[in-house]
Parts: structure tokens; sequence; C-alpha cells
């Protein structure tokens, strides 16, 4: 009995607890056999559970992400090619400002002191024999190469003759020279073998017998404020880089240099005076293209002399020696000046280029006609294997020669000796 009140005391107890929750097992007869057979049935729910944590396994789409990375470790992979081409290293060379990545572009670096090789400059001859030796080197190799040629292992005879004066001609030194030099090689030399560096002597000397008369400097007058300087030849000679680099002498001495534009057909002329202007020192005294040559000639010369210079040197536009009306030009520049200094122009300085060659022989009769060339200037030497046309001019002119320029460098361009250029042009040392 004891046992049938605690039971029905448990039954109530959980029996009002159902009541909340399920009314249907009030009955207490299926409530006993519920609880027989709900332990199996509660066994298999734990059981079911289980299979509910089964769906986890899912977790075998996991090996799923696994092939994924090696998709990405060969991605890596293409990166890791693209950085030895090192494209970016080229960046920092062009922009040498980039700070942290121009450590590694330090090794182009040293190359700056290559383009520094203007050092080259410091190796490229620093007196004027050595500039004028290199710049006649084109002319004094084709003389030499022929007479080495010409008198290795060979007797002197009539035909050897006729091969030199060959060989003298083709370097532009005229046939008046050629004979006379050839002819001073032929004294007491025949059927007897000769040296190449004799003949070179007898060129040498001979060369200086006929270009130390003309050998002359251009002399400032100090009386002569200013000291005018007219520069005339053809289009391309180099009268204005002539200019500048007469300027840039003068203002070296300590000299006042005015500079007038007279080329007005050339803005690009202009142009460049007054860019020689600003690095000599020089005033410039310019007008519009187009203007009229002489008035601005007319107009320096009087500049000149209010402002006290020393030298003036006036510009004129390159024209060719057969048109008359570009030369009738120059009469007129020479007369509007002489209405204030009735000796102006005090220099008249014909420009040549040595490249023209045998046209430089007309230049300068017809400029000297027309212009009253006092003296020559010649260019170019440096560009030419036919340097001996200088030779020819002063044979054939007897006009001083006051320069001679062998390169583009200021220092380029110096007053001309007869015996530096003799040598030069045969090959000899000094």
């Amino acid at each position: 009995m004891a046992e049938n009140e605690k039971r029905t005391m448990l039954d109530r107890l959980f029996g009002r607890r159902r009541d909340k929750t399920e009314p249907a097992p009030s009955e207490p007869k299926p409530s006993q056999s519920e609880s027989f057979k709900s332990p199996p049935f509660e066994s298999p729910l734990p059981a079911a559970e289980p299979v509910a944590s089964q769906p986890e396994a899912p977790a075998l789409p996991a090996p799923e992400p696994a092939p994924v990375p090696p998709p990405a470790a060969t991605d890596v992979a293409e990166p890791q090619p693209v950085t030895p081409p090192a494209p970016e290293a080229l960046p920092p060379t062009i922009g040498d400002t980039d700070g942290g990545h121009a450590a590694p572009v330090a090794p182009p670096g040293p190359p700056e002191p290559e383009p520094d090789l203007p050092s080259p400059s410091a190796q490229k001859p620093q007196n004027w024999w050595q500039r004028l030796t290199a710049g006649l080197k084109r002319t004094s190799s084709s003389i030499g190469a022929g007479i080495t040629d010409l008198f290795t292992k060979r007797k002197f005879d009539a035909a050897t003759l006729e091969e030199l004066e060959d060989i003298l001609i083709q370097a532009d030194l005229g046939v008046a020279m050629a004979a006379r030099v050839t002819e001073a090689v032929g004294k007491g030399r025949h059927d007897r073998a000769i040296d190449p560096e004799e003949v070179k002597g007898v060129l040498a000397r001979e060369v200086e017998a006929v270009l130390a008369p003309v050998a002359k400097p251009l002399v400032v007058a100090a009386d002569k404020k200013p000291f005018v300087i007219l520069m005339v030849g053809v289009n391309g000679s180099g009268k204005t880089t002539t200019i500048g680099k007469l300027a840039a002498k003068y203002r070296a001495e300590g000299r006042s240099v005015m500079l007038a534009a007279g080329d007005t057909f050339r803005a690009a002329a202009v142009e460049q005076l007054k860019v020689w202007g600003t690095r000599t020192g020089a005033n410039v005294v310019a007008r519009d293209q187009g203007a009229d040559a002489a008035g601005l000639a007319f107009d320096a010369l009087q500049a000149a002399r209010d402002a006290s210079t020393d030298v003036l040197i006036v510009d004129t536009a390159g024209r060719l020696q057969n048109k008359a009306g570009l030369m009738a030009e120059l009469e007129k520049i020479v007369r509007v000046m002489r209405k204030l200094d009735a000796e102006a122009p005090h220099a008249v300085l014909l420009v040549l280029d040595a490249t023209t060659g045998q046209n430089a022989l007309s230049q300068a009769e017809i400029f000297g006609k027309t212009a009253g060339v006092t003296g020559l200037v010649m260019t170019k030497l440096d560009g030419t294997a036919r340097g001996g046309i200088l030779v020819a001019l002063a044979d054939k002119t007897g006009l001083p020669v006051h320069f001679i320029g062998v390169g583009e460098g200021v220092d380029d361009l110096e007053p001309f000796t007869a015996r530096d250029f003799a040598r030069a042009i045969a090959g000899l040392d000094a």
C-alpha cells in the first residue's frame, strides 16, 4: 500500500507537470506503458541526435578548400616570375628623384661620371698645338699616307714626282704650290731612296715659306674707339659663331665689346648672336627681322661710340659671291658707317669654310672687290681632308690670315701661325 501511495504521489506530481504541457498523458495506464517503452525510444533519440551531428560531416567539403589553396600557391608563383624581369628597377633610373628606390639604382650612378666623360675634353688636347694637329688630322693623314706609300722602298724618279704632285693637288694645295714642293723635293735626290719623313720635312718648309708673309695677327688699335670689324661670307661659313668666339677672346683680354646683329634675314642668326652676347657679356644691337642692315650698322656704331666701346663686331647676312644685289648691300653698309667714321670698318674679315675647297678662291676674289676684305678667317679645317686650300689662298691672294678654326669650342679659334700650320699639315711634330 505504501508503494502505491508513493506512486500515486509521484503520479500526481508528474501528472500535474504534464497537465501543464501535455494533457493526453494524464491517464495512468498509458503513462506506465510509455514509461516502460520510453527508455528504448529515448535511446534511439540520442542515437538520432548523433545523426543530426553527422550532418556536420559536411566537414568533408573541408577537403575542397584544401584543393583551393594549391591554385593560390600557383598564383603566388606567378608574381615571382614577374619580379625577375625587374621592370620596377627601370622607373628608379628614369626618376632619379626616387629616394628609396635609388639605392638599387646606385649601380647606374657610376655611369653618371661617364657622361661626365666630358673628361674626354680633359683628355682632349689642352694646348693649341694639340688641338691644331687633331683638327688637321684628316688632311695630314691623307698627305702623309700618300707620301709614305709612295716613297717606301722605292727609288726617286720622274714618275714618283708626278705622283707626289697629284697627292698635293688632291689636298687642295693648288697646282702652283704642288709644283713648287715637288721641285724642291727633286733637287739632288734622283735615283736614290728617300725616306718619307724627309719628304714631309721639305713639304713643311715650302708651305711655311708661303704662309709666313700672310700669317698676321689682327691688331685692335687702341686709338680707334670703337674698333669696327665687319664680318662677311657666304651662307653657312660660320660667321656668327666666329663672331661669338672673337667676342669671348676680346672680353677675356678685358676689352668692352658690342655686337651688331646685321643678319636681319634670319631670326635664328639674331637669336644666336644674343646668346653669344649673354655668354660673353657683350652688348647686342638688334632689330626686327627684315630691318635695313645698313641702318642697323649705323645705329650700332653710334651706340658703340656713345658707350666708348672698345670693339664693335658687325654681322652680315650670308650671301653668295655671284648675287649682285646682296653684294651691293655690303657696299651700302660700308658707305653708311663711313658717315659716322670715315675709317670704318677698320677690318673686313672674310670667313671661309675650308670644306668648300677651291670655291674659296672665287669667294676671296669677289668679296675682296666688293667689301674691301682686309683679312681671312678659315673655319672648319677639322671637317675636311683638303685643308691645303689655305695654302692655295695665301699663295694666290696674299691676304692676311688672322685666325683659323679647328672645332666648335671657343678655344678652337686661334691666331694663325705659319710654322705650326705647316708642320701640322705635313704630319710632323712641333
